[in-house]
């Protein structure tokens, strides 16, 4: 009679840690989750270009998850579509508005210390806007009345709340800006347009464009013109 192989018990965890087994993952938080998910969403219509195109299920293999995870965070593709596009402009936003209001907190703006400021701030302008150029562009331009509401909610509402930073920054100097908000819209424009330039230009020189931009910012772009000065074109 053949004999019967001795039943082995289920390894300890001391046994599979030294086995090499893996260790149990870690459940994301909703937070987490939710930024994964939208990640994915962002990687999804970046790719296809189209809204309409782009299934709730092509998302979900993006981000290695199911349909039902998305739709315990998010109510619709369109809710979903939205939030990828606000998200990472408030969280920039957010920390510009943030480092503004603490600019001089341990020692004085020196204008060195102003120029290297505003260099920082194109940086991460720019690096928002280029990651949601192609979503951005499918917002502004696509549906009038969603793209009127992301405008005044988002757009005008980040570039208002910048302004009333810097606001505050210049009055602590006894300095009142004439138009805060204007500059606010100029600094973020031609952000935009940098973003632009980087994400289509592979010759583009982000470093010396910031760089240039940052000056003319504060110095202005164009020198006063002298009549005197005119040259005149050669005969």
């Amino acid at each position: 009679m053949p004999r019967s192989s001795p039943v082995r018990a289920a390894p300890t965890a001391a046994e599979s840690k030294a086995a090499g087994a893996a260790p149990r993952a870690r459940r994301l938080t909703a937070e987490a989750r939710k930024s994964s998910i939208l990640k994915a969403a962002r990687r999804a219509f970046s790719e296809t270009g189209d809204v309409n195109g782009t299934t709730i299920k092509v998302i979900a293999e993006r981000g290695g998850i199911s349909e039902g995870v998305i739709y315990r965070h998010f109510e619709s593709k369109e809710q979903l579509f939205y939030e990828a596009v606000v998200e990472p402009l408030r969280h920039a936003v957010d920390e510009l508005v943030a480092a503004a209001e603490v600019v001089d907190r341990d020692e004085p703006l020196t204008p060195e210390r102003q120029l290297q400021t505003l260099n920082g701030l194109y940086r991460q302008l720019i690096s928002t806007l280029e990651e949601v150029l192609p979503l951005l562009g499918l917002v502004l331009f696509g549906d009038p009345q969603v793209a009127r509401r992301f405008y005044r909610e988002h757009f005008q509402a980040a570039m208002d709340r910048l302004a009333q930073a810097w606001k505050a920054v210049e009055a602590r100097y006894g300095y009142e800006l004439e138009s805060p908000e204007i500059a606010a819209r100029a600094v973020m424009g031609t952000a935009l347009m940098l973003a632009l330039e980087s994400h289509h230009n592979g010759k583009f020189d982000m470093d010396r464009a910031v760089h240039l931009a940052t000056d003319g910012s504060v110095q202005g772009f164009f020198p006063t013109m002298a009549p005197a000065r005119r040259r005149r074109p050669p005969a």
